[in-house]
């Protein structure tokens, strides 16, 4: 999974409040609406023409889109909508919710993760954990110390309609699977799975044949996304290096725990070749996606960070050049997702949450 919620723990409770762009008074009802709207971007964000908020409250993210970008399927444990952990929400992509609750897709039971739409835009995939046990899974964050993932040996991969009935289980191997993500071009899902003894990429067809094991280097390999071709993946990776490293890794999977607090960026082609590090600038690089052009990456990072917050967007060409950072909070921006059609980007962010936790999501009109 994504693990979106977790990562937002690092974040600390004395950060009071994001920056404002501050506008002078409008004279008209537009204006105002304008200056709003703008004032949830920060000076330095060139990228983003207009930026909406669409959620207010709990913890909202891993947002994807229709394949025809008129709905998007996110996740949230939002308490004020009656919930214990992540479940997965539909909703239009002119909407927001400030007071009232999405439609939920999943069942309501046990712990989901990644929901993603199939081509047909009337089924989505995602991960749960309710086959083994209906009730939330405790979360773990921390071991001798250091900051951890779970990593859930319950969930598999599930297809839902967009009533929330389940119609068909993709995966059924003893251990992690999840983390699926969707082709553009609708052929292919890309998950991770412990089936091999570690966590691997794999591909499979979207109707669960044809699995495929395309990485198989130590280390946690996940969060991967086809590009806008379906030739290539990008994906984050642990990779510990050192004999110390390696046998905490081991140690700690063991367990079904992971460390996420150094990961960078690897790209290889759909079926694992070619396969090259893309990023090395330490900290944690993790929720990449495609540029629309297919030539660029955006992500997010603290790699600039000496506390280990805040994380921002940043935007890298395939070679690794040209590093340009795209957001400029104090607290948390991460899982960038752009539309099909290029024009539009979906993210998480703490920003205009009035100093507390709540993480919600953005939609931002895309400016190259």
């Amino acid at each position: 999974m994504k693990f979106k919620i977790l990562f937002l723990l690092l974040i600390a409770v004395s950060i009071t409040a994001c920056k404002n762009n501050k506008k002078n008074t409008a004279d008209s009802t537009s204006d105002e609406i304008k200056s709003q709207k703008d004032s949830l971007i920060y000076p330095e964000e060139v990228h983003f023409k207009s930026l909406k908020q669409v959620t207010f409250g709990g913890d909202n993210a891993e947002a994807y889109w229709s394949f025809n970008d008129q709905q998007l399927v996110f996740q949230s444990n939002n308490k004020n909508w009656g919930l214990s952990c992540d479940q997965m929400f539909l909703m239009n992509a002119d909407e927001t919710f400030k007071d009232a609750k999405p439609p939920m897709i999943s069942t309501g039971l046990g712990r989901t993760t990644c929901a993603y739409f199939l081509p047909d835009n009337k089924h989505i995939i995602y991960a749960s954990t309710h086959l083994v046990d209906k009730e939330c899974p405790e979360v773990p964050l921390r071991k001798n110390g250091k900051y951890i993932w779970p990593v859930y040996d319950s969930f598999d991969i599930f297809v839902a309609d967009l009533k929330g009935n389940i119609v068909k289980q993709l995966t059924n191997e003893k251990g992690y699977d999840a983390e699926p993500t969707v082709s553009p071009k609708g052929d292919k899902i890309v998950f991770t799975s412990t089936r091999s003894g570690d966590l691997e990429l794999y591909t499979m067809n979207i109707d669960g044949t044809d699995v495929k094991q395309i990485t198989d280097e130590l280390g946690y390999d996940g969060g991967a996304f086809f590009s806008p071709d379906g030739t290539k993946i990008i994906f984050r990776s642990s990779r510990p290096k050192t004999q110390e490293a390696i046998k905490a890794y081991k140690d700690l999977l063991a367990e079904g725990l992971v460390e996420p607090t150094e990961m960078e960026l690897y790209i290889c082609n759909a079926d694992g070749s070619e396969l090259r590090q893309l990023t090395d600038l330490g900290n944690a690089n993790w929720s990449p996606f495609f540029h629309p052009s297919g030539k660029k990456i955006l992500f997010s990072s603290n790699f600039e960070a000496e506390r280990g917050f805040p994380f921002n967007l940043y935007m890298i060409d395939l070679d690794g050049k040209n590093l340009e950072r795209v957001t400029h909070g104090e607290t948390f921006d991460a899982f960038p997702v752009f539309s099909n059609d290029g024009k539009k980007l979906v993210f998480s962010s703490n920003r205009n949450n009035g100093g507390g936790r709540d993480t919600n999501l953005f939609i931002a009109e895309w400016q190259d």
